[in-house]
């Protein structure tokens, strides 16, 4: 299985992003999928997971912010990110977990940097 983010990059505070991550797998394999985000110096955390569209986790400081979905068509992941604060910027990994194995796949990582 693999995984490949895309989407980072540089965006001003109050702008939006969308983090794409697309998935080798069937997503119909796949229990659960979601994002992590790891700031410099900081441990990685949750940012949204989602196992269906209305069975969903995000962490308190993006709620309303960002949102996570699972493109079934496309075979991404993808978390749309608004409303963007420089407390944002981190690296963004994706992973998801097999429905099956219960083993946790992840992406390589996609830098995200709020500032002016």
């Amino acid at each position: 299985v693999q995984l490949v983010e895309s989407g980072g990059g540089l965006v001003q505070p109050g702008g939006s992003l969308r983090l794409s991550c697309a998935v080798s797998a069937r997503l119909s394999t796949v229990y659960a999928a979601g994002w992590y985000s790891q700031a410099p110096g900081k441990e990685r955390e949750l940012v949204a997971a989602i196992r269906t569209a209305s069975d969903q986790d995000y962490a308190d400081s993006v709620k309303g912010r960002f949102a996570v979905y699972r493109e079934k068509a496309k075979k991404t992941v993808d978390l749309e990110k608004n409303n963007l604060i420089p407390e944002d910027t981190a690296v963004y990994y994706c992973y998801i977990q097999h429905l099956w194995e219960g083993s946790f796949y992840w992406g390589q990582g996609t830098q995200v940097t709020v500032n002016l």
